[in-house]
């Protein structure tokens, strides 16, 4: 459990550690973030003692050529979500990860033909209207919130057809990106724009460290993952982007005009919707049969 919460807390304190950075652009950032996260993986592959399974991982075709899809999408995930906090929206990057795991159901009937119940689309619904509202409130579709929960939630279908071990998998995505990372934190520093090393101590080592509240958070997410249940673990994700919306009101002083707390408390109502049908399905399919039908 403090596994599980100490995960999603790390994720949703996010938005403090990007300003951190600055000057250095988005783009920059992420490079960083993928060029010394693969360092990082790469030492816990040695430590960890999973070399082996990283070789078998790399032989699958299947799973590299996936994999390599899932670093796609993971970039764009990341980039994404470091410009929204550095550009002040992260009540928006909030609202993405809050329609996530409604967006992984959508993916789920789209892409693996799976059928919902009807409350799951009634949910569904609801947050298709808290979409619309939201898009009449910002005069544009909340672009943010949906390349980060579309993006993420795609990734999360790419990693369950991988069907790799964590760390391995980590592994394979940060190596596949890592050379356009490097070439491009390499550029940089050609061109004389890089803000790496020119900053200060403090600021490189900063930049470093994007590596370690990548790897943590996801190592300590993978140690919960293995030791409570699912649905305990899929309550907890909500207060990632609680998180990140409280620090957009209160850290970050961001506005919230009528019409995008409508659109927000529409998506809360989804998501109550959503979970509650969630739970009730899961208790019924667990619930032991009477001994009297055992019998009959």
């Amino acid at each position: 459990m403090l596994l599980g919460l100490a995960a999603w807390v790390m994720w949703g304190f996010f938005p403090l550690y990007w300003p951190l950075l600055e000057p250095a652009g988005a783009v920059e950032i992420l490079a960083h973030r993928i060029f010394w996260s693969m360092v990082l993986m790469l030492g816990l592959v040695v430590v960890m003692h999973k070399r082996a399974s990283l070789r078998a991982t790399f032989a699958d075709r299947r799973t590299r050529c996936v994999l390599a899809v899932a670093s796609v999408l993971i970039t764009v995930n990341w980039g994404t979500y470091i410009w929204g906090v550095n550009h002040h929206h992260v009540v928006e990057t909030s609202l993405g990860y809050f329609i996530n795991p409604l967006v992984s159901v959508l993916l789920g009937v789209l892409v693996l033909g799976e059928r919902l119940r009807r409350l799951q689309w009634v949910a569904l619904g609801i947050a298709a209207v808290a979409v619309l509202a939201l898009t009449v409130e910002y005069g544009h579709p909340p672009w943010v919130a949906l390349i980060l929960a579309f993006s993420f939630g795609s990734y999360g279908l790419a990693k369950k057809k991988a069907d790799a071990g964590a760390v391995e998998s980590l592994v394979v995505e940060t190596l596949v990106i890592s050379p356009v990372a490097l070439a491009y934190i390499v550029f940089l520093m050609a061109a004389g724009t890089s803000s790496f090393g020119v900053h200060g101590t403090g600021h490189a080592l900063l930049m470093m460290g994007t590596a370690v509240i990548t790897v943590v958070p996801l190592l300590c997410f993978g140690g919960a993952a293995t030791r409570i249940p699912l649905s305990t673990l899929g309550l907890m994700q909500y207060l990632t982007p609680t998180v990140q919306f409280i620090l957009g009101l209160v850290v970050f002083h961001e506005p919230m005009p009528v019409m995008r707390w409508v659109g927000f408390g529409l998506i809360w109502v989804a998501l109550a919707v959503f979970t509650a049908e969630t739970l009730r399905n899961r208790r019924h399919r667990v619930e032991p049969v009477p001994a009297e039908s055992v019998s009959a």
